[in-house]
């Protein structure tokens, strides 16, 4: 490991910048007893560059800072790799950095990374491209292109964009057909919203969305019965407040790997709420423990990550 630890930072990631700046986070780190050599991220700026060459100067560690987004880009270059990730949950949704048990907290996230315990978790892939959390179809990446483009083009924040995005897309969910190639069978489905996760992902009660595993193996695959546009509304709110089990609202699947011919040559497709538009079939698979990430001993060690 190199003297500086390598630190990336998405200073527009969250709702402020508290704790977001490189005196703020060098000074946790010393106060671990470790120096931290960190890079803000500027418009433009490539991570997978930053990373590859932390790597090529030694680097046994390198430690990503802001939302989900960057956390995955950062891990994309680390996958069956010597080196590790550090991850501090600076963004607006920290889905990665909470299954894993780390703090939101920037001086107790640092902590963990001065510990020491690393554990081996999995990714998984769409067509070629990593994903740490999860991956949808339909639905989702529609709300996330609208809502880019309302903040591009009518200059209106992250929320009111998003809020603007999900009533439009609640008017006219937009179905599509699809064909499911799991386990050998080919299933025809029309949905408004295909989910994958990278391992199993809890659909009932307060727990919804979350994980109590990150190196089972497997990939999760919901594919979302029909519904209309008050149905939607009422099962995000029963997500919301996690009232009831989802289990009849979505057809769900297991596998290590399958496909997903969707109707057209291509289809928009989320990856930890960053929107690709891929050729379709998109190919899903699970890469098993692919990457070595800093954990909490006490989440982690009872369940045979030790």
């Amino acid at each position: 490991m190199t003297a500086e630890i390598p630190v990336i930072v998405n200073a527009k990631s969250g709702a402020d910048d508290e704790g977001k700046n490189a005196e703020s986070i060098e000074a946790a780190f010393r106060a671990q007893g470790l120096q931290a050599k960190v890079t803000v991220l500027q418009s433009g700026q490539d991570i997978a560059k930053l990373v590859q060459q932390a790597i090529a100067e030694g680097a046994r560690l390198v430690v990503a800072g802001g939302g989900d987004g960057t956390i995955n880009a950062v891990a994309a270059e680390l996958l069956d790799s010597d080196t590790t990730l550090g991850v501090l949950p600076l963004g607006t949704l920290n889905h990665f950095g909470r299954d894993l048990g780390i703090p939101f907290e920037l001086a107790a996230a640092v902590r963990i990374i001065a510990d020491g315990h690393c554990i081996a978790v999995d990714a998984g892939e769409v067509n070629g491209k990593t994903f740490l959390n999860n991956s949808s179809m339909g639905l989702y990446p529609r709300i996330v292109s609208d809502r880019e483009q309302a903040r591009k083009h009518l200059g209106l924040g992250k929320w009111p964009a998003l809020v603007r995005a999900t009533m439009h897309a609640l008017r006219d969910p937009g179905s599509f057909n699809a064909v499911v190639c799991v386990d050998g069978k080919q299933l025809g489905r029309r949905t408004p919203f295909i989910f994958v996760g990278n391992n199993r992902y809890v659909m009932e009660g307060f727990g919804i969305g979350r994980r109590s595993r990150l190196d089972a193996g497997v990939l999760s695959l919901y594919v979302l019965r029909p519904k209309n546009g008050f149905e939607l509304l009422w099962l995000g709110i029963r997500s919301l407040f996690g009232i009831g089990s989802h289990s009849g609202d979505f057809d769900a699947f297991e596998a290590a790997d399958f496909r997903v011919e969707a109707q057209g040559k291509r289809i928009e497709v989320a990856t930890d709420g960053e929107v690709t538009n891929m050729e379709s079939p998109v190919r899903y698979r699970t890469r098993p423990k692919a990457l070595r990430v800093m954990a909490p001993r006490n989440d982690f060690a009872a369940k045979g990550n030790g």
